[in-house]
């Protein structure tokens, strides 16, 4: 069977939202927002770079990147690591009712009391959110619940670790609203409120958007191999 090549995703999207970290340990970088007019175009920058805050560890190799280089950590559950790589962006969510956010694209998940995400790795569930109150059995014994977090009033799910989860490796990645500049996250990205929103009514599905998240030296290393744009490097 012809495998796909590495970079498959990321030639066929049309948008990408890049993170680029100082290191792996670092908790803090840039983001900048890409787009193209086709899969063969070259990419534009829409912004200059904003900054996130990441995981309270820094960042590690997602599922899927293992093999990439021989530096870096790889991620792991509770590690308090965002995933290196880059993964879909396939659902928004957030406080508000669908009818009040029919300008988000994106498939939309209005969180309610009963929503979690469950990080349980011995769950059916495992990396999956779901509504409680809806599923036969509540099989797990560990869950973010995601209504009480005022830090997920609006965001986007990652599509890490998914179809079918690997147990283990991480679970329950989004970028969400960040608590400020000298925050951190459990290994989400996060950012401000402003700017997150502006991404969100940006994201179009039909565009196969990405993030793609990685240090400074990894992403100079792979930008011409996954045809990646140039970006302003984070100080």
């Amino acid at each position: 069977m012809r495998m796909n090549p590495p970079h498959a995703m990321v030639d066929a999207s049309q948008q990408i939202v890049v993170v680029i970290t100082p290191n792996w340990t670092s908790t803090t970088g840039g983001m900048q927002r890409f787009e193209r007019a086709t899969p063969t175009s070259d990419w534009r920058s829409l912004d200059s770079a904003v900054p996130v805050v990441v995981g309270r560890t820094g960042i590690a190799w997602g599922v899927g990147f293992d093999g990439v280089s021989a530096e870096g950590p790889h991620k792991r559950e509770g590690d308090g690591k965002a995933p290196g790589g880059f993964f879909p962006l396939d659902t928004a969510f957030g406080f508000a009712a669908r009818d009040s956010m029919r300008t988000v694209r994106l498939p939309y998940a209005e969180l309610l009391a009963t929503t979690d995400c469950v990080d349980d790795v011995a769950s059916a569930h495992y990396n999956t959110v779901v509504d409680k109150a809806s599923v036969p059995r509540v099989d797990w014994n560990s869950a973010e619940h995601m209504r009480a977090v005022a830090q997920y009033k609006i965001g986007v799910i990652v599509g890490y670790n998914a179809a079918p989860p690997v147990k283990g490796r991480g679970s329950c990645i989004f970028l969400h609203i960040w608590a400020g500049p000298d925050s951190h996250t459990a290994g989400c990205t996060a950012f401000d409120e402003a700017k997150l929103r502006d991404l969100m009514m940006w994201l179009d599905p039909t565009k196969r958007p990405l993030l793609v998240q990685l240090t400074a030296n990894d992403y100079a290393s792979l930008q011409v191999r996954w045809r990646l744009p140039a970006v302003e490097r984070p100080g």
